[in-house]
């Protein structure tokens, strides 16, 4: 259907609404900060869990004003007001894009100024940094801080008012470890009514959600900045509209919902849109649109046009396996251009390499989100797709050559029956969660453990390139055998190892192996140890404080260059390997 746009839209409008997102680490107060700002009880999740909202909350701006103690229409913006991004958390935040880029204009980073900076908190940084997002930093639980006066509704500066000066000190010493924590990170900040120049410097704003103190302040910083440095980014286009899919919804009466955030010009109910699906980008008619009622009330209003930005339930007249996380394009003519763009927002910027753990997650950002994390790990990637974890999933990964890729990370994501089931019939490790930094802790230890699994296994099979020396000061017999006080210095030497010397002779072989009065079978690096030794004589064949080689066969080398040990141990390999080529310049090149 098409319309005459500017019959339409009112022609007063000048800025859409700044979309904000706010992002931080588990617990420091992201939910309460969002129900404090919207003036709900989200934290305290409805019966069942379930929430009538669509996922973005419009602040108007006669609601800050008002919050603020300013007449209306003496605060010189001129913004709408705010749309914040009702799901809190980096991972919303890489999820909603628009044309290649963040879809928030600008973010909150909530820190708790007690606990200071936490895993999720640079991951965040990171996310931030990453899109290039401005943000303020909300300081939050300042009512934890000790010697706090109890008050509550109110700005930082009528908080501040009826504070202790033991109070206000410690505050600020809270304050300025922030401060000196995202110095290391690159980023200025100060508090925000000291700071003379926000475009060299971060504001931070000391508040807390759960007393709603400072909630005036951070709104007025958030919109003064938006509409001084983003008036082309929030400029308002009298155009077709332009949204994000930020979630899908499965009502009973109506079917399949749409909650996107419309970041750019209108919908009109009859529009035909482009979306994306699991089969592809498609065409499909909008049906009906709901969007938040104002105030408290959890009423959903039905409309005929939603105006940029806004959040708004979509109802299209199709059945299609919408993705989450992709575009809807309004179409003005044929839906070539739309299909293509869509098909280039929904390619994941990840770097796949030919080994490495796979990654399933429930969106596009989600998987880039991980992958993110997984890259500063030096994790690598072998595979990345959207979706929940399948039988196929399993049985894939079951057969690839390397043990150290047999692990897939979930995220967000449901385990099928039939991949469960498989997972128990297989040696795959499945890791699953909704905070990214805990899966990747997990991916990390599994790896790690993997590692020592298989270097326990290959050490118990093979001779491992090892080298020891005797340490005088524990020399117990010279012969029949040699008794001696070894120090190991690489590897795993065993009871049946021959030992071999520097010029390539013959060094002995290890009979026993004993730490103090408990025999062993092996000994691992760095150790130090007794050990008895046949087939020498000390000081004839062998000598103190000389460096003594475990003499590996050739046939292993291959083997342990393709599934390496530890540095120490590799180094030790190329030592042996220099020495075996003393004699034969092609030894361990078979392969």
């Amino acid at each position: 259907m098409n319309h005459t746009y500017t019959e339409v839209v009112m022609n007063t409008r000048e800025y859409r609404q700044p979309i904000v997102c706010v992002l931080g680490h588990v617990d420091h107060g992201k939910t309460s900060i969002l129900d404090s700002i919207r003036g709900t009880t989200v934290a305290a999740k409805e019966a069942g869990g379930i929430t009538q909202r669509i996922g973005a909350t419009d602040i108007a701006l006669s609601d800050i004003e008002k919050r603020a103690n300013i007449p209306a229409g003496k605060s010189k913006l001129k913004i709408p007001g705010l749309l914040f991004i009702d799901t809190p958390g980096h991972v919303a935040f890489s999820n909603m894009r628009a044309r290649g880029g963040a879809l928030a204009d600008m973010a909150i980073l909530v820190v708790d100024i007690n606990e200071g900076f936490k895993p999720q908190t640079i991951e965040s940084i990171n996310i931030l940094k990453k899109f290039k997002t401005p943000f303020v930093v909300a300081a939050n639980k300042i009512d934890l801080v000790p010697l706090f006066t109890q008050i509550r509704d109110c700005s930082l500066q009528q908080m501040l008012k009826v504070q202790r000066e033991e109070f206000v000190t410690e505050l600020d010493t809270r304050l300025y470890n922030l401060v000196n924590r995202f110095y290391e990170y690159g980023l200025p900040t100060e508090r925000y009514d000291r700071i003379s120049d926000f475009a060299k410097n971060i504001a931070i704003v000391p508040m807390s959600a759960k007393l709603n103190i400072g909630i005036p302040d951070i709104l007025m910083v958030i919109a003064g900045l938006a509409q001084r440095y983003l008036e082309k980014e929030i400029e308002f286009k009298d155009t077709f509209g332009r949204g994000t899919i930020i979630e899908l919804k499965k009502e009973e009466s109506l079917g399949i919902t749409l909650d996107t955030v419309l970041y750019q010009g209108v919908l009109h109910k009859g529009d035909t849109i482009a979306v994306n699906t699991r089969g592809g980008p498609a065409t499909t008619k909008i049906k009906a649109m709901l969007v938040n009622s104002k105030g408290r009330s959890k009423k959903l209003l039905e409309k005929e046009h939603v105006y940029s930005a806004s959040g708004v339930r979509i109802l299209i007249s199709d059945k299609l396996d919408v993705v989450s996380g992709s575009p809807i394009i309004v179409l003005n003519d044929g839906p070539e251009a739309a299909f293509e763009e869509i098909l280039k927002e929904s390619q994941a910027n990840i770097a796949l390499s030919e080994h490495g753990v796979t990654v399933k997650a429930d969106a596009l950002g989600s998987l880039e989100a991980v992958s993110y994390e997984l890259e500063q790990k030096d994790i690598k990637i072998r595979s990345a797709e959207i979706g929940d974890i399948s039988k196929r999933d399993i049985t894939d990964v079951a057969t690839l050559n390397d043990p150290l890729d047999r692990v897939i990370l979930g995220f967000n994501v449901g385990i099928t029956p039939e991949a469960q089931e498989a997972t128990l019939m297989s040696d795959v490790g499945v890791k699953v969660g909704e905070v990214i930094y805990s899966l990747v802790e997990d991916t990390e230890k599994w790896i790690k453990d993997r590692k020592h699994e298989l270097d326990e296994g290959r050490k118990k099979r093979i001779a491992v390139p090892s080298k020891i020396s005797i340490i005088p000061e524990y020399i117990f017999r010279a012969a029949k055998p040699v008794i001696v006080g070894v120090k190991v210095y690489s590897g795993r030497i065993k009871v049946g190892d021959t030992l071999m010397k520097s010029d390539g002779r013959y060094g002995g072989t290890i009979r026993s192996i004993r730490e103090g009065e408990v025999s062993k079978q092996f000994a691992d690096a760095p150790s130090e140890v007794a050990v008895s030794i046949e087939g020498v004589t000390l000081n004839r064949q062998i000598f103190p404080e000389e460096s003594l080689y475990v003499d590996i066969p050739e046939s292993v080398v291959k083997e342990l260059r393709e599934e390496k040990m530890d540095e120490n141990t590799m180094l030790t390999l190329e030592e042996i390997i220099k020495i075996k080529r003393k004699e034969n310049m092609f030894w361990g090149t078979k392969t």
